[in-house]
């Protein structure tokens, strides 16, 4: 079992930057990558950038390459997320998530962190 907890939301303007946490406790040695993923009102869930936990390749998606970027601490169980330049389009519940190295999906999510940017 693997629990998530994220951090850092917050309400921003058009612009601005913010940097969000996630520390992850439990059976953390079964992480094999970990990853944000974002959910606004009426959206399906999408996901946002991801990283290996061996050898630290990385994932974007295009809505946000080049503005957002993904960085881990493995010793401290920990993924973070910067964003930068965050537009309205970028409101959202941001999820972190992991992965076990017993499965191939994203099995294990946490509650999220609101994103609000205004315009």
């Amino acid at each position: 079992q693997v629990q998530l907890v994220e951090s850092g939301g917050g309400l921003v303007q058009a612009g601005d930057s913010l940097r969000l946490s996630c520390a992850a406790s439990g059976r953390t040695f079964s992480i094999s990558a970990m990853g944000w993923f974002r959910q606004a009102p009426g959206k399906e869930r999408e996901v946002v950038a991801t990283i290996n936990w061996f050898g630290s390749t990385t994932y974007y998606s295009d809505s946000v390459k080049g503005r957002f970027t993904i960085s881990g601490d493995n010793a401290k169980n920990t993924v973070y997320l910067q964003m930068n330049s965050l537009e309205p389009e970028d409101t959202a519940v941001y999820l972190c998530a992991a992965r076990d190295v017993r499965f191939g999906q994203y099995n294990y999510w946490g509650h999220g962190t609101q994103v609000t940017v205004s315009s």
